[in-house]
């Protein structure tokens, strides 16, 4: 079972380039809901967002392992990777399934970031996890596809260069299961803008740079088209598991935040002469976070392992993001609890991590999801939905 912790270079060098972004960096674009250019162009420039690219298309050729040391480290030293994070998994679409040619055009400029891929379109109002009832069209003309839809919830489309696009080229009344006729499209957004695409900001209680998107008419090259038109599904699922791992590996780092600072502080702050920490009603809560977190991080490791090993981690990839999720908010609420009113202080930045972890209980999954997920295909129950 592979352990996160033999990539120490990796997480060493990862620690000293967040140390150029302090919590006073991440405080100020909370403030202002601004972009993280300067951190993602760090990132980029190191190499870590291209460590899944292959090394013959310009990238590290890195292990998920890897990839998840870098998002976590990203999340233990207070930063957020949620900013950059889609590249690590979307590009695995184009990589996978990708024609040759796509792959020889587009990695290389990923990887040596002329071009961003963190634009993943899926969801759309109407159907939110239910992707096969999704709405969005492309039909074919000529040299092209014309789309039309909306799509919601998609992140960093502002901040993107490309966009893996999922979108029904069949309709649902000429297939035989709703999971059919769905395809994926290599999007050029700097082009769309300019034909019909529109990008609506939506404001949430966290700096998260999501929008709605709206596509009239966007025509999009059939060269484009990833993989055989039709099986998109299968090729938006294919990667979902290394999705789930990343967002785990962050929850981790994010888990590991918390319980240092309110360790630190529990250990500094003292009241009636004594310090907090030395009192079991602030010890147990943390003890208790950090206990939770060591057992989202093997189960996390088991999913990696299983990843690596090219088995089906279905079932401990949707695991190891729920307890990660779970693990993470129980730790933001000890650290709060434990600074008590400074929790809810901006200096601390307590508040701002408090808010960009809760997202993980519904995203990029739901855990009532992951629940049914493990009764019906783990446990043999009957589909919930």
């Amino acid at each position: 079972m592979p352990d996160l912790e033999n990539h120490d270079d990796i997480r060493d060098g990862v620690a000293r380039l967040c140390a150029e972004f302090p919590d006073s960096y991440w405080r100020e674009l909370d403030a202002e809901r601004a972009y993280p250019t300067a951190f993602v162009k760090a990132l980029t420039e190191a190499g870590y967002l291209s460590a899944l690219i292959p090394e013959e298309y310009g990238g590290s050729g890195l292990p998920l392992s890897a990839a998840a040391v870098i998002l976590e480290e990203i999340h233990r030293q207070g930063g957020n990777a949620g900013a950059c994070h889609a590249q690590m998994y979307t590009m695995g679409t184009l990589l996978r399934h990708g024609s040759e040619a796509q792959k020889q055009q587009y990695l290389p400029q990923i990887a040596d970031g002329s071009l961003r891929l963190q634009s993943f379109g899926v969801t759309e109002p109407t159907s939110g996890t239910d992707t096969s009832a999704l709405r969005t069209t492309a039909v074919r003309d000529g040299d092209d596809f014309v789309v039309n839809g909306q799509k919601i919830w998609i992140s960093r489309s502002e901040h993107s260069d490309l966009m893996i696009l999922l979108c029904r080229t069949t309709p649902l009344d000429k297939v035989e299961k709703r999971t059919q006729g769905l395809s994926v499209l290599l999007v050029d957004m700097r082009e769309a803008k300019e034909n019909g695409l529109t990008i609506r900001p939506i404001r949430t209680m966290m700096n998260h740079a999501t929008t709605e998107l709206f596509f009239d008419n966007v025509r999009v090259p059939a060269k484009n088209l990833i993989g055989e038109e039709g099986k998109g599904f299968r090729y938006i699922l294919s990667g979902m598991n290394a999705e789930r791992i990343l967002i785990a590996a962050e929850c981790i780092g994010d888990a590991k935040w918390f319980i240092q600072r309110a360790t630190a502080y529990a250990n500094d702050r003292v009241v009636f002469g004594r310090p907090i920490g030395q009192n079991q009603g602030i010890q147990f809560p943390i003890a208790k976070a950090y206990a939770r977190m060591r057992a989202a991080e093997l189960m996390l490791h088991e999913a990696i392992a299983m990843y690596q090993a090219d088995k089906n981690p279905g079932a401990e990839a949707n695991m190891a993001k729920m307890l990660a999720a779970e693990a993470s908010w129980e730790a933001a609420e000890a650290c709060v609890q434990t600074h008590g009113g400074f929790g809810f202080a901006e200096e601390y930045d307590v508040e701002r991590k408090f808010r960009e972890t809760r997202l993980y209980q519904v995203a990029p999954i739901s855990t009532n999801l992951i629940l049914s997920y493990l009764a019906e295909h783990v446990l043999g129950m009957p589909r919930s939905y």
